[in-house]
C-alpha cells in the first residue's frame, strides 16, 4: 500500500478499530436496567459521545463529578469484561493489516473512548506500538463534534489537520474531523446514515481505499 507522500492518519477507535458499538450497547442496557433505568435509544445517544455526556442524560444532570465518573467507569468495566473473549473476533475487517502497511506515514488515534478502554483494545489486539500519537476525550475540554481532539491530534503529531485523513464511524465524529479540516473517510461498520464525507468504505478490504490514498495530492 502506498499513501501520497505527506498525509497522516488519524483513526477513532470504537466502530473503526474494533466493532464494539453493539457491545457498548447491551453494556450500558444492563448497567442502566440494574438502576431502573430503560431506554429504546441507547445507541443514538452513547454513539460518538463522551461518557459524562450519556451518565448526565441518563442519570440527569444533578450527580456530583465523582458519581458521573464512577457511573462511566463502572459501565466500562462492565463493557471490558464481555467484550475481553470476543475482542479479536470484533476487530474492524483489515485494520490490523491496513495498520501494519502503512509505511512511514505517520498514524495516530483520536477517541472519545475512555483511557483504560483504549489500552484495553489496542493492547489486547496487539496494536499499540502501531500509534504515533494516542488522544482521547479527556484530553480536551470539549469531546467531539468539536474538533478539539483532531487538532490536538494534528498538533501531537506534529502537522496540521490539513494534512490529516481521519476514519470516523459516526455522525459526531465526522463533524469533528471536518470542523478541523481534514479529509474524512466515513467507516460504514453499522448502517446509520452519516454526513457526506470524501469517501465512504465498509471496512478495510474495500477495494476503493488504497486507490483513493495513492492518488490523494501530496500533501505540502
Amino acid at each position: 500500500m502506498a499513501i501520497a507522500r505527506g498525509w497522516t492518519l488519524v483513526f477513532d477507535l470504537d466502530g473503526v478499530v474494533v466493532d464494539s458499538m453493539p457491545t457498548h450497547t447491551q453494556a450500558w442496557r444492563l448497567y442502566l436496567e440494574g438502576f431502573g433505568i430503560a431506554s429504546s435509544d441507547i445507541e443514538q445517544r452513547m454513539h460518538g459521545r463522551r461518557n459524562d455526556e450519556i451518565v448526565t442524560h441518563f442519570f440527569g444532570a444533578g450527580l456530583a463529578p465523582a458519581e458521573v465518573v464512577e457511573h462511566g467507569a463502572a459501565k466500562e468495566r462492565l463493557f471490558r469484561q464481555m467484550m475481553r473473549p470476543r475482542l479479536l473476533a470484533h476487530l474492524v475487517p483489515g485494520i490490523a493489516d491496513f495498520l501494519h502497511q502503512a509505511g512511514t506515514a505517520k498514524i495516530g488515534l483520536a477517541s472519545n473512548a475512555e483511557p483504560a478502554n483504549i489500552d484495553f483494545a489496542l493492547e489486547g489486539a496487539g496494536l499499540r506500538d502501531l500509534f504515533d500519537v494516542i488522544v482521547d476525550g479527556h484530553q480536551v475540554s470539549r469531546a467531539k463534534p468539536f474538533p478539539d481532539i483532531y487538532l490536538r491530534a494534528a498538533e501531537l503529531l506534529k502537522t496540521t489537520p490539513g494534512r490529516c485523513v481521519v476514519f470516523e464511524d459516526s455522525s459526531t465524529g465526522i463533524q469533528a474531523a471536518q470542523a478541523a479540516g481534514a479529509k474524512v473517510v466515513a467507516v460504514q461498520t453499522h448502517p446509520a446514515p452519516l454526513p457526506e464525507t470524501d469517501l465512504v468504505i465498509r471496512d478495510f478490504f474495500d477495494p476503493a481505499l488504497n486507490p483513493w490514498l495513492e492518488n490523494l495530492p501530496p500533501a505540502v
